[in-house]
This record gives C-alpha cells, structure tokens and sequence, in this order.
C-alpha cells in the first residue's frame, strides 16, 4: 500500500508539472524555435537563418489568444522595419547620420502602426537591413524567416494545444477566499478577549498585505482569461470569465472592507486599552458572526470558480444557509452593541463602525446582490460584443447562443429570489 500511495503522489507530481505554466512555455518554445529553424534552412538563402527561431521563441505564448496577437504584431513590426530600411538604403547610405534618422523614424513609425512592445524590433530591424550590402536579398530573407517563426509558433500552439488555465485562477480565488478566511477567525478569537494595540495593529498590516495577494491572483486570472479566447476547447468562454471576474471583484471589495474592519477594531483598543474592546457577551457574539462570514466567504469562492451546474447549486444552497445564519447573528450583535452604546455613549460611533462594516461584507456576499452585478456584467460585455463584432453577434444569434442562453447557464442566485 506504501508503494501505491507513493507511485500515485510521484504520478501527480508529474501531471501537475506537465500543467506548470514554466514548464509548458519552455517545450513549447524549444520545439517551436527547432522547427522553424530546420524550414528557414531549406527556404532562406542564409547559411544560418537565425531570426526564424528567435521569432518562433518571441511568438509562442502560454495562449492561444497571446500567440495570434504577439505573432501578428512582430510580424508587422519586421515588415515595417524592413520597409523603412529599403526607402533609406534607396536615399542615402550608412553613416552616423543616417542611422540615427533611421532610428528615429523607425520609432515613430513604429508607434503609428500599433506594434506595442514591439516598437524596438522596428528599428533593429530596419538597422540590421541597413548594414548589410544587398539590401534586397538580406531584407527578402530577414521576412521570409520572421514569417517562418511566426508560423511555426502559431501552428505549435494549435497543435500542440495550450492548457486552459481556468482550474489554476480557481485555486488562486480559493487560496485568496481562504486566507481572508483566516484573518477573519483570528481577529473574531482577539475581539472575544482583551486586544493589545500591538495585536490589532499586527492585524491591521496583514489585512493591508491582502492588497498584494490581490494582484498576484489577478495575474493568473489574467492568464486564464486569455486561455478563453480563440479556445475551440472552450464553450461559453464570455460566461467563464465574467463569472471569475465579478467574483474576484466581490473578494476584493470584501478585502477592503476587512482592512477597515481592522482598523476600527485598533482604533477601539486605542481607546479602551486596557480594557476589553467588547463585554463579554457582545465579544463572544463578533467571533461567532466572523467565523459564520469567514465560512462564507470561502463557499462564496468554491461557487464562483465552480461550472457544473449540480455543484454550482449546492454552493449556492450552502451559501445561502451560511448568509441566513450570518444575518441572524448580525442582529443579536446589533442588540448587544447599542446596549453597550447605551451604557457608554461616549464610545458609539466605533462599535457602530464595526457594524456597519460586517452590513458590508454581507451584503456583498448575498446571492442576490451576486447575480445582479453578474448580469449587469453579461450585460455589458455583450453589449460591447455587438458594437465591436456585430456580424459575428447576429451569427451566433442565429445559432442559438443568445444571451437568454448565457443567463440561464450563469442562473445561480435566481433560484433564490
């Protein structure tokens, strides 16, 4: 049984690895810049076509999406820098002078024909062409083989079919939904007892850092969005991405609320050191509504990042339930705050703040709320669809992905009005 168990963990290990982002980028572009490399030597008239590879390793990408963009932009940018070297070498030859007109105007020029981070291979392009004697054959070839690279780049990428980084953007939501998860329980556990300043300031900094996180999974659903697009793996790629999207937005909105929660609660033990924040009673009532709201911020994530209709309702229903038995221990601690408020209405407006701030994140949360914004944002995007592509809009009407169809698959929360 030893041995099973350890042969299956050796097994993950090496799936997981064939999926990690690094390991896929670098196969990808060793076989890519091979392959273009041996084509460019039978179709290029140089004795080693250099720029064949170098293109393919510039083009290929962890996406489909970022391969067809990255490829057309320095193919544009190749041809471009050609072009401007051809019109120069028919004018003048290569001086000191020269050159750096010929990089000025290749810059610019660069920047007129959109080529993005491009710009530079412009103007070495044009330079490279400019300095070689026969401007005619090294600029043919210079092309032929920037086409070779970004062919086989491109081809790579349809062949050898690029991961759909959606289930790595879910793990990122769900490790950031978990950590606030944390944060939450442990300062329900100090409001409930006697907080030093230095504690609740320590809270505070690390609800500050969740920024940080933030950013990091905005990078991989970054990644996964781009996975989506020209995917012919993927169906309903528009719903994937708004659903991610709006919900990564609610987490993030719900951080910052946290970090003011965390404030309050140390400018509170500012004012009460060294007493307790709360009484007994009303400290005892936060720490059970934190830990009701840190549970359902992490069944709101496993929702978001679910897609199987059967799974997506039982998140829904657990949430639901979690939110119902939040709102309950929302008004008991409502009850407890303003007979505290009663008995010293010197001190109010912080204790109101804290509830105030737990209304928030609740209502964030609700499902409700959660399928308003959603399809406010199908909405949107959509709209944006037709304005930008409005022949392929009435084509996938007419096929029957309308976005009635989107609304019905992305339905969780209506069930629950």
């Amino acid at each position: 049984m030893r041995e099973v168990r350890e042969w299956t963990a050796h097994a993950e290990r090496i799936v997981r690895k064939r999926r990690d982002p690094v390991v896929v980028q670098t196969l990808r572009s060793a076989t890519a810049a091979t392959i273009a490399y041996v084509i460019a030597l039978r179709l290029s008239p140089e004795p080693a076509p250099l720029t064949a590879p170098l293109t393919a390793l510039l083009v290929v990408q962890v996406t489909l999406y970022a391969t067809i963009t990255n490829g057309f932009r320095r193919v544009n940018a190749v041809v471009t820098g050609v072009l401007v070297a051809i019109a120069f070498s028919l004018l003048v030859g290569l001086t000191w002078w020269s050159l750096a007109m010929l990089l000025l105007a290749s810059l610019v020029v660069g920047r007129l024909v959109r080529v993005e981070e491009y710009v530079p291979e412009v103007a070495i392009s044009a330079m490279l062409v400019l300095g070689v004697t026969s401007v005619g054959d090294y600029a043919w070839a210079r092309v032929v083989e920037t086409l070779i690279g970004a062919s086989v780049g491109l081809a790579c990428n349809l062949l050898l079919s690029p991961p759909v980084w959606v289930e790595e953007a879910g793990e990122s939501i769900d490790g950031l939904a978990r950590r606030l998860r944390q944060l939450m329980l442990r300062m329900g556990e100090e409001a409930a007892g006697g907080t030093p300043v230095d504690r609740a300031e320590k809270q505070l900094h690390e609800a500050r850092r969740l920024d940080h996180d933030i950013v990091e999974v905005d990078a991989a659903l970054r990644q996964a969005e781009d996975s989506l697009r020209l995917n012919p793996r993927v169906q309903d790629s528009v719903l994937h991405r708004v659903v991610m999207r709006t919900g990564l937005d609610t987490l993030e909105i719900c951080t910052v609320v946290l970090r003011v929660l965390a404030r309050s609660l140390t400018d509170l033990a500012k004012e009460r050191e060294p007493e307790p924040l709360f009484e007994a009673e009303t400290g005892a009532a936060l720490e059970q509504l934190l830990s009701e709201i840190a549970d359902a911020v992490v069944s709101f994530a496993v929702l978001v990042t679910t897609h199987l209709s059967a799974s997506a309702e039982s998140a829904e229903e657990r949430l639901a339930a979690e939110l119902h038995t939040a709102a309950g221990t929302r008004d008991k601690l409502a009850l407890l705050l303003r007979e505290e408020a009663e008995r010293d209405p010197a001190h109010w407006q912080l204790p109101g703040a804290v509830l105030t701030e737990v209304n928030r994140i609740l209502d964030e949360l609700d499902t409700e709320h959660r399928t308003r914004r959603l399809f406010e944002e199908l909405d949107r995007v959509s709209g944006e669809q037709r304005a930008r592509m409005p022949r392929l809009t009435r084509l996938r009407e007419r096929l029957g992905v309308t976005e009635q169809l989107w609304r019905n698959r992305a339905g969780f929360g209506a069930r629950s009005r």
